[in-house]
C-alpha cells in the first residue's frame, strides 16, 4: 500500500509509545494541563478587559498572545487524549480534518511569533519614545498590528497548505500525533520539490524576521537604558523587557527544535515529545509569566483572590 496510489479520504496517525498503564497518567497531567491553560489564559483575558486600568497597549496585545494560545492548545490537546487509549491500527483522521489541523497548527505557530514581533515594536516605542508613546500605540494602532500578526500568518500558512492539498497521496501513515505540513506532503509520491522551496523560505522568513526584528529592537532598548541615568526607567524596562524575552526564548528554543528534529525521521519518537512539550508548555508557562511578572497584573490577580476571600 505504501507503493501504490492511495485514493481513500482516511489517514493513520502515529501516537505516543507508552505503555496502557502510563496512558491513565498522561491523560490526567494532559488535561489538567489543558484546563489550566483554559482557565488561565481566558482569566487573564477576563482580567484586562475588565479592569480599566489594565486597558493599555502593552496589555491588549498581551491578549492576543493568550488568545493565540488557548486556541493552540485546543487544537492539539484534546486530539491527542482523545487517541491515547485508541491502538495504533485505529488512529484514523478523514483527510479534510488533518489539513484543518495542520492549517491551525501552523497558524498557531507563526501567529506566536508576530505577536511577539508586535509586543516587542510595543516595548521599543514604550522605553525609547516615551514621550510619544500615547501618540503612536494608540486604540487604532494597537488594532493595526493585531489585525496585522494574525493576518500576515494566515496568508503565509494558506500558501503553505495549499502546495500541500494539490498533491495526490500513495502513503497514509503520519508519523507524526498530529497533521502537519511536512507530515503531509511527505504523503505524496509526486515531486514536493515546490513545497520544499517554499517550506524553507517560510520557515527562514518567519524566524528570520521574528529574530531579527526582536534582536534589533533590545539592541535599541539596551542601548537607551545604558545611556540613561534613569533608575526608575530601567527598573521598569528591565521588568517587561525580561517578561518577553523569556517568552520569546522559550518558542524559538522550541521552535528550532521541531524544525531539526523534522530533518532526521529516525527520531520521529524524540520529535513527537518535543512537539506535545512545545504545544502544551509553552501556552501554561505563558500565563504563569505575564500573570506573576507585571506588576499591574499580578496585584489585580491578589485582589480578586482576597476579595472572594473576604467574601466567604
Amino acid at each position: 500500500m505504501e507503493n501504490q496510489t492511495f485514493s481513500g479520504d482516511m489517514l493513520l496517525l502515529e501516537g505516543l509509545k507508552v505503555s496502557p498503564q502510563s496512558s491513565i497518567l498522561v491523560f490526567l497531567l494532559l488535561l489538567l494541563v489543558y484546563i489550566f491553560i483554559m482557565v488561565s489564559n481566558l482569566g487573564l483575558v477576563a482580567l484586562i478587559f475588565g479592569s480599566r486600568s489594565l486597558h493599555q497597549p502593552m496589555y491588549l496585545l498581551f491578549c492576543n498572545m493568550s488568545i493565540n494560545d488557548v486556541f493552540g492548545a485546543t487544537i492539539i490537546i484534546p486530539h491527542v487524549l482523545k487517541h491515547l487509549f485508541i491502538s495504533d491500527s485505529e488512529r484514523y483522521i478523514h483527510s479534510i480534518e488533518c489539513f484543518i489541523q495542520a492549517f491551525c497548527v501552523h497558524l498557531y505557530g507563526s501567529t506566536s511569533h508576530t505577536v511577539l514581533m508586535i509586543m516587542a515594536f510595543d516595548r521599543y516605542v514604550a522605553i525609547c519614545h516615551p514621550l510619544r508613546y500615547s501618540t503612536i500605540m494608540t486604540n487604532r494602532m494597537v488594532v493595526n498590528l493585531s489585525l496585522a500578526a494574525w493576518g500576515a500568518a494566515l496568508v503565509m500558512v494558506s500558501i503553505l497548505l495549499g502546495l500541500t492539498i494539490r498533491l495526490s497521496r500513495c502513503r497514509r501513515v503520519i508519523p507524526n500525533l498530529f497533521c502537519d505540513n511536512a507530515s503531509l506532503f511527505n504523503l505524496s509520491c509526486e515531486s514536493v520539490l515546490i513545497n520544499h522551496i517554499y517550506g524553507l523560505g517560510y520557515t527562514v522568513v518567519l524566524l528570520g524576521s521574528s529574530l531579527g526584528s526582536v534582536t534589533l529592537t533590545y539592541l535599541k532598548i539596551a542601548t537607551v537604558c545604558w545611556n540613561s541615568k534613569n533608575k526608575t526607567l530601567n527598573s521598569k524596562a528591565l521588568q517587561t523587557c525580561t517578561t518577553h524575552l523569556t517568552v520569546y526564548i522559550l518558542l524559538l528554543v522550541s521552535a528550532f527544535i521541531i524544525v531539526i528534529l523534522h530533518r532526521f525521521p529516525q527520531l520521529s519518537d524524540q520529535r513527537k515529545v518535543a512537539a506535545i512539550v512545545g504545544e502544551v508548555a509553552l501556552p501554561a508557562l505563558n500565563s504563569v509569566i505575564y500573570g506573576l511578572q507585571i506588576k499591574e497584573i499580578r496585584q489585580r490577580i491578589i485582589r480578586v483572590f482576597q476579595r472572594k476571600i473576604n467574601l466567604k
